[in-house]
């Protein structure tokens, strides 16, 4: 393999690299997103529930 062809392959295994890093940040930050709108859905549910158990 020369020179050149290594450094591409090098480089081409990096950016793989940093792709997969971003796509995983992403949906860890995704993931959250969904957790608190599905938080904030279940208390609006409970909230409704026990207003109209309470009236």
């Amino acid at each position: 393999m020369s020179s050149s062809e290594q450094e591409n392959r090098e480089r081409d295994q990096k950016i793989a690299h940093n792709e997969a890093v971003r796509r995983a940040t992403s949906a860890v930050r995704i993931s959250g997103w969904a957790i608190a709108f599905a938080v904030i859905i279940g208390a609006a549910a409970v909230l409704i529930v026990w207003a109209w158990l309470t009236r």
